[in-house]
């Protein structure tokens, strides 16, 4: 499996919350139609540092607009009914964020909608922003027919506890089995304001096509888990491992819009930020990675993140 990505217009909606709450984010990627994690990881980072809302995740959840979601959120809003659009959301996550799962599960009366997340960097917040985000799209998507009964967190509250159901509008309970959203089974069967079953089938058949081009191994993926792999190696050698030539790898990168560089400097990036998270030393991290000594490595992670390894690990 290649490094998880995020659709680029998520990532967009951190860059508008951010400016909106007069944060200054760090650039995304040019040209790029997927962003990779540790990108997106960096955005909220960024965010829940300077923001003096602990609840940033939960604001930003309830701004989210369709159009955030990619085609797979198109999608959501043309099912028939919101039962449909949970069956669609189960399916057609990695659209919007490869890794994390949706899960639906009926018990009794009731529907669970949980959510179990891939990443590790500000986890809770993250977590309140996407179920929020659910609940908010939701209420909007059945013209506010939809009624929750409660939402749980794994997490203990991030502020507050009398905040998040004001902020909801539905009962809020912390340190639970896991994430999800609890409804009555009714709530399945509530049409959608926007149904359009025509429409429906034709995002359904750019959603398909859309997973098929996430499922492909690219010669990109493969390099990409090559050097997690090997991060010490150089072209030549991952050349070696695919059993083709330095320059015949460089054309076919070429052709996906790639190059070795961006590949391996984004990778190692990646590499760099879990040894920092896990405490590991700099001078170890930089022979890990293949660098000629500590000081070349803070160069190089400067150059990818603008701050240096003691700083982001700060």
């Amino acid at each position: 499996m290649h490094a998880p990505t995020v659709t680029l217009r998520f990532a967009q909606a951190l860059i508008q919350a951010a400016h909106r709450l007069g944060i200054t984010p760090p650039p995304l990627p040019d040209g790029e139609e997927r962003i990779p994690l540790a990108i997106q990881d960096a955005l909220w980072q960024h965010l829940c540092s300077e923001s003096s809302d602990p609840l940033i995740g939960i604001q930003l959840g309830q701004t989210l607009q369709v159009g955030h979601l990619d085609v797979a959120g198109m999608l959501l809003m043309s099912c028939e009914t919101y039962g449909e659009s949970l069956e669609a959301l189960v399916e057609y996550l990695p659209i919007i964020g490869e890794g994390s799962e949706v899960t639906l599960h009926a018990a009794g009366s009731h529907v669970e909608l949980g959510y179990t997340p891939v990443y590790d960097v500000c986890r809770a917040a993250r977590v309140e922003a996407v179920l929020s985000a659910v609940l908010h799209l939701s209420r909007w998507s059945t013209g506010g027919f939809f009624q929750p009964q409660a939402l749980y967190f794994r997490h203990a509250a991030l502020d507050d506890p009398q905040r998040y159901p004001g902020l909801l509008g539905c009962p809020v309970h912390f340190e639970a089995d896991g994430n999800f959203l609890r409804f009555h089974r009714d709530m399945l069967d509530l049409p959608l304001i926007q149904a359009n079953s025509v429409l429906r089938d034709q995002l359904r058949a750019l959603a398909d096509q859309t997973l098929r081009q996430l499922d492909e191994e690219s010669l990109g993926n493969q390099v990409a888990e090559l050097i997690r792999a090997h991060p010490r190696a150089g072209k030549e050698r991952i050349a070696e491992l695919l059993a083709i030539s330095g320059r015949h790898l460089n054309r076919r990168l070429a052709e996906e819009g790639l190059s070795f560089k961006q590949l391996r400097d984004r990778e190692l990036l990646y590499l760099a930020e879990m040894a920092l998270r896990r405490d590991e030393k700099i001078a170890a991290i930089a022979e890990a990675l293949g660098f000629s000594d500590e000081s070349a490595f803070a160069k190089a992670f400067r150059r990818w993140t603008g701050m240096s390894p003691s700083q982001f690990r700060a």
